[in-house]
């Protein structure tokens, strides 16, 4: 698994509760009968500040702008180099840019694990009613203010499940960005990580990390019945 993956990037914006209006269509066994809906669903999107997207990235995928702070990251490259002069798993301005053994500690405090994704396979195998939520590493442009620089920074970005509708909660996107249903998430990830720079963590409990129920079983069926809500 690879071990120096960092996050980059530093558009200074806030943390924000954002609504997003879904249809919500009542098929009552005919056409005629059918109504559309409109109702508002809540949605946490923790935005872009310095080079914290590590942690908006958990804060989002957990839908909990209280479930992380940049002082339990920091305590937790501490606790992975106490005896360095200079952490390595994170700036040395003291911004944030944690690497991915930060993020892999931050997830076990929840009981959850990161389970680094293999390229090679076919995404078809993911059983997602066990997955709690997803964590890239991707190249993004360098932001100063408004401004997109010609450099690339590595940018971690959560996406998640909600209603039955996934969203890419990148923080540096102004609004969550509606991915679809499964199968558009299939997609989502399979254009995602063609690119080789880009790496897929899959945010799973500790039940589901150690039964590898993350996946289909070899009859092609999975067990939801091993997923655990945690938030």
């Amino acid at each position: 698994m690879p071990t120096s993956l960092l996050c980059g990037g530093n558009s200074v914006v806030t943390t924000e509760q954002t609504t997003v209006r879904i249809k919500d269509i009542h098929n009552n066994h005919s056409e005629q009968n059918s109504t559309v809906q409109d109702y508002i669903m809540p949605i946490y999107h923790e935005k872009q500040k310095r080079e914290l997207c590590a942690l908006h990235a958990l804060n989002n995928v957990f839908q909990d702008g209280q479930a992380y702070n940049k002082q339990m990251l920091d305590d937790i490259c501490q606790s992975l180099a106490p005896s360095s002069m200079v952490n390595p798993h994170k700036s040395v301005l003291g911004l944030g840019n944690y690497d991915v053994n930060v993020i892999m500690a931050a997830l076990q405090l929840k009981d959850c694990e990161a389970v680094w994704w293999d390229k090679r396979k076919n995404l078809d195998i993911l059983n997602v009613d066990n997955i709690t939520g997803f964590i890239l590493n991707m190249p993004s442009p360098l932001q100063w203010g408004f401004v997109s620089l010609p450099i690339k920074r590595k940018h971690w970005v959560a996406v998640r499940e909600l209603d039955s509708v996934f969203y890419n909660l990148d923080s540096k996107f102004k609004n969550p960005e509606v991915i679809g249903d499964r199968e558009a998430l299939k997609s989502f990830l399979r254009a995602q990580t063609r690119a080789k720079e880009c790496e897929l963590l899959l945010v799973v409990t500790k039940d589901v990390a150690d039964r590898k129920s993350w996946k289909m079983d070899n009859s092609g069926f999975g067990e939801a019945r091993d997923r655990k809500s945690v938030v």
